[in-house]
C-alpha cells in the first residue's frame, strides 16, 4: 500500500485545486488508472517455459549432398526447445528445386540467421532468397516423435519445406504475393525423418520509401522443439508485444474516452468544429497502431497500408486545425484557406500512396519513384504547424493554449526530423530516425518510454486541458448570451401586448410565432380618447436579437404617437423619421389602421403586404418601406365596414412559409386560406405545419352587427413559456 500513497496524494491535492472541475478529475482519474493499468500489467512472461537446448554442429558423409555441408546434431530433444542457429547455407533468386534433398549446396554462401540479410552483405535485397539447413534429430527415449519449428520474425513471405515437402507458408509467395503489415510468429510441423533438409524460401517485398538496407529475410533464430513447448514458445513471444505495447493498450482506454466524449460536444454544437478535430486527433492514432500489431491482427499489407496512409495523413491535418482554433486563428482567413488546401492536396497525396500499395506486391521503379515523392510531398507539408504556431506567437493566450502549442512543436519537430531521417535511408544512412524514435528516454518495469511517445502523451494531455478550459469559456459565453436572450425576451413580453383591450363594434384574433425564440415581427392594438383605435402591424428586416431591439424602438415611438390627433399617415411619416439612420442598413414594413366604432377604416401602408377584406386583396398604392428614405410621404385609404367584413393583416412569414422540399406556401395557397376567413391563430398553424422558415403574424378584425358582443383574442404560445419561467 505504500507504493500507493504518491499516487492518491497527487490525486488529493488536484482535486483540491480544481474542487469544482469535474471533467478535469475524470480526466485525472483516467490518467491514474492509464498508470496503475500499465504497472499492474508488468508481469513476467509465462512460467515453464523450458529454454533452449543448445545443438552440436558436425559433418557428415551420410549423404553424398551433405559431403561438405556441417549437419546440425540435435541431441537429447524431449519437452524443449532448441535453437537451430549458427550458419545456415544461403542463396539469393529462386529455384523450387532447392527445397529438395539431392541439391549440393556446399558452393552456397553460408550466412547467420539471428538478424536479417540486410546486416550481412546484402544490403537493400528485395525478392527471394533461401535458406537451408541440414538437421540431425536425436531425441530422449521414449520423447515424442512430433516436432515443430517457430519462426519468430522473417520478412516478409515464407514457405518452409522439410525434405522437400512443403510444411507450411506465412503469406503468400509471388506470383500473386500477401504478406502481412505486422510481423507475427508462425510454427510448422516437422513430419517424417528425423534427419534431412530444412529448407527455408522467403521472398521480401519491394522497398519503400521509407525502408531500411538492413531488412528482409529471417530476423530471429528458428526453434525446434515438442509441439506443446513450441506452442508455449510462440504465446511467449505475443506475450512481449503485448507487454511492449502494454503502455498503448491502456492509454487507447483515455483516447477512446476522449473520443466519444468530443463527439458527443461536437454533436450538441456542430459550429463547434474543435471538438470535432479533436476527436480525430485521439482516434486515428488508436486506429494507427491496431493496424500495427496492437491486437495481433494480420492485416493485409495492402489494405493496412491503404488504410494507413490517408489516417496518418489524416491525424496531422486534425493538429493543424486544432492549433488554428486554440490560438484562435479562425479569423486569420489567408491562413485558413491555406490550411485547407494544403490538407486537401495532402489528404489526396495520402490516398494516392495507400492506393499503391493495393498494388505492391509487383511495385515497378516508376512506383517506388511515385512512392518516394508522395511521402517526400507528405513529409514537406508536416512543417506547416510551425508556421501555424509562428503566426499564433501575436496573440495574447492563457497558458493552457501555449502548453499545447509547445507540446506540438516538440512532437512535430521529433515527427519531422525522424521521418526525413527515414525517408530514403537506405542511401543516406541517416540514423537520426532510430536515435529519435527507437532509442528509449528511460524504462519503467519493462515499459519503454521514447521521446515521441512521452512527448504525444504531454501533447494529449495539454490539448485535453486546453479544451477543458475552452469548454469553460465557452461555457461562461452561452450563459451570457442566454441572459441576454432572457432579458430580449422580457423586453418582447412587454412589447407584445398580453391582454387586448376591446373594440366596440369588432371582433379581433391575433396569433404571433417567431421563427427564433426573439423576432422581428410587431403589432399593437391602442385605445384613443376619441373612442377610435389605431391598430399597427409590421415587419423588420432580419431575425433574432438585433431585429428585437428594433421592434422595442418602433413601439415606442408608435405609443407615443398613437394617443394623439395623428393619423395613420401622419403616424407612419413620424416613425419614418425616427427609424431613417437608426436601422443599421435594415429597413421595416407596416401598417397603421384607425377603427372607428361606426366600421370608418382609415389606413397607410408602408411598404408592407396589402390586407385581405373578406375574400379579395385591397388595391392600395405603392410605399416605401420606413428607416430607408427621411422624406417618404405615405398615402391613406378609407373604407366603411359592414356587419360580417372580414379584414385580415399578416406578415409576409405567412406566406413565405417552406416546406421540406424547398417549395414555399406562396400567394395561391395564402389567398385560398384567407378567402375562408380564418381566425388569426387558424392562419397561423396553417403556415407552421407546411414549414415555418420566418416570423409569423397574423391578426383579424371582424365587423360585429349591433348588439353583439366584442371579443379579442391573443395567440402567443412563446409568451406563456417566458411566463412559466421556462
Amino acid at each position: 500500500m505504500a507504493d500507493c500513497w504518491p499516487a492518491v496524494e497527487i490525486r488529493k491535492h488536484l482535486v483540491q485545486w480544481y474542487p469544482r472541475s469535474v471533467p478535469f478529475r475524470l480526466a485525472i482519474k483516467a490518467c491514474l488508472l492509464l498508470f496503475a493499468v500499465t504497472l499492474a500489467g508488468q508481469q513476467p512472461a509465462p512460467k515453464n517455459v523450458p529454454q533452449p537446448i543448445p545443438a552440436t554442429p558436425r559433418n557428415t558423409s551420410s549423404d553424398i549432398s551433405a559431403a561438405q555441408t556441417p549437419v546440425l546434431i540435435i541431441q537429447g530433444i524431449g519437452k524443449g526447445v532448441v535453437p537451430i542457429d549458427g550458419s545456415w547455407q544461403f542463396h539469393e533468386g529462386d529455384d523450387p528445386r532447392w527445397s529438395r534433398q539431392d541439391v549440393d549446396d556446399s558452393a552456397w554462401e553460408t550466412i547467420e540467421v539471428d538478424s536479417p540479410w540486410g546486416m550481412q552483405h546484402h544490403p537493400a535485397y528485395a525478392g527471394f532468397a533461401w535458406y537451408r539447413r541440414h538437421v540431425e534429430i536425436l531425441p530422449t527415449a521414449g520423447a515424442t516423435q512430433d516436432y515443430r519449428l517457430l519462426i519468430p520474425h522473417a520478412e516478409d513471405a515464407y514457405e518452409v519445406y522439410w525434405n522437400g515437402v512443403l510444411m507450411g507458408s506465412y503469406g503468400h509467395i509471388p506470383p500473386q504475393p500477401n504478406w502481412y503489415y505486422g510481423e507475427f510468429p508462425r510454427s510448422f510441423p516437422l513430419r517424417g525423418s528425423a534427419y534431412g533438409i530444412l529448407a527455408i524460401r522467403v521472398w521480401k517485398a519491394p522497398l519503400e520509401a521509407f525502408s531500411a538496407e538492413e531488412t528482409g529475410g529471417l530476423y530471429n533464430t528458428p526453434l525446434v522443439g515438442d509441439a506443446e513447448t513450441i506452442s508455449l514458445r510462440e504465446e511467449a513471444v505475443k506475450w512481449n508485444f503485448i507487454r511492449e505495447d502494454l503502455f498503448d493498450y491502456s492509454l487507447i482506454l483515455l483516447r477512446c474516452f476522449v473520443t466519444l466524449l468530443c463527439l458527443m460536444l461536437w454533436g450538441r454544437n456542430r459550429r463547434e468544429q474543435l471538438f470535432l478535430w479533436v476527436a480525430v486527433l485521439t482516434a486515428t492514432p488508436v486506429a494507427l497502431e491496431i493496424l500495427q500489431r496492437l491486437f495481433l491482427i494480420p492485416f493485409s499489407y495492402g489494405l493496412a497500408r491503404c488504410l494507413n496512409q490517408p489516417l496518418y495523413v489524416l491525424y496531422h491535418v486534425s493538429l493543424w486545425f486544432l492549433l488554428i482554433s486554440l490560438l484562435r486563428l479562425n479569423d486569420n482567413r489567408r491562413l485558413v484557406s491555406l490550411a485547407r488546401k494544403l490538407a486537401f492536396c495532402t489528404l489526396a497525396a495520402g490516398m494516392a500512396d495507400g492506393f499503391l500499395a493495393l498494388f505492391w506486391g509487383t511495385a515497378t521503379p516508376w512506383m517506388q519513384w511515385a512512392d518516394g515523392l508522395l511521402i517526400a510531398f507528405i513529409l514537406l507539408v508536416e512543417v506547416f504547424p510551425f508556421a501555424i504556431i509562428t503566426i499564433g506567437l501575436r496573440h495574447k493566450l492563457e497558458p493552457s493554449r501555449w502548453v499545447v502549442a509547445l507540446s506540438a512543436f516538440v512532437l512535430q519537430m521529433i515527427n519531422t526530423v525522424a521521418d526525413m531521417s527515414a525517408l530514403g535511408q537506405r542511401f543516406t544512412h541517416w540514423t537520426l530516425f532510430s536515435d529519435l524514435i527507437d532509442t528509449p528516454l528511460f524504462t519503467i518495469q519493462g515499459t519503454q518510454f521514447r521521446a515521441e511517445k512521452v512527448t504525444s502523451l504531454a501533447l494529449f494531455l495539454s490539448i485535453i486541458y486546453a479544451v477543458y478550459r475552452f469548454a469553460i469559456e465557452q461555457q461562461s459565453r452561452q450563459n451570457a448570451l442566454e441572459q441576454e436572450m432572457q432579458s430580449a425576451r422580457e423586453i418582447q413580453q412587454v412589447l407584445i401586448p398580453e391582454t387586448l383591450p376591446a373594440l366596440a363594434g369588432y371582433a379581433v384574433t391575433s396569433a404571433y410565432q417567431p421563427a427564433l425564440e426573439v423576432g422581428g415581427d410587431f403589432f399593437q392594438i391602442l385605445s384613443n380618447t376619441d373612442g377610435s383605435t389605431t391598430v399597427a402591424l409590421g415587419d423588420v428586416s432580419g431575425k433574432g436579437l438585433k431585429a428585437a431591439m428594433n421592434v422595442s424602438m418602433i413601439v415606442g415611438v408608435l405609443r407615443a404617437l398613437a394617443d394623439s390627433s395623428s393619423s395613420p399617415r401622419e403616424i407612419l411619416e413620424a416613425l419614418n423619421r425616427c427609424l431613417c439612420g437608426r436601422m443599421q442598413g435594415g429597413f421595416t414594413t407596416g401598417l397603421i389602421l384607425r377603427l372607428d366604432p361606426d366600421g370608418t377604416v382609415t389606413l397607410a401602408n408602408a411598404g408592407h403586404l396589402p390586407p385581405f377584406l373578406n375574400d379579395r386583396e385591397l388595391q392600395l398604392e405603392g410605399s416605401l418601406p420606413l428607416g430607408l428614405v427621411n422624406v417618404a410621404m405615405y398615402d391613406e385609404k378609407v373604407l366603411q365596414m359592414a356587419p360580417g367584413d372580414h379584414l385580415s393583416l399578416f406578415t409576409d412569414g405567412l406566406l413565405e412559409a417552406r416546406n421540406s422540399a424547398g417549395e414555399l406556401y406562396g400567394f395561391d395557397r395564402m389567398y385560398s386560406l384567407l378567402a375562408r376567413r380564418p381566425t388569426a391563430q387558424q392562419a397561423t398553424e396553417a403556415a407552421v405545419q407546411f414549414g415555418q422558415d420566418d416570423d409569423i403574424t397574423v391578426l383579424t378584425v371582424t365587423r360585429l352587427a349591433a348588439g353583439q358582443e366584442s371579443t379579442t383574442s391573443l395567440v402567443a404560445p412563446f409568451l406563456a413559456e417566458i411566463a412559466a419561467g421556462h
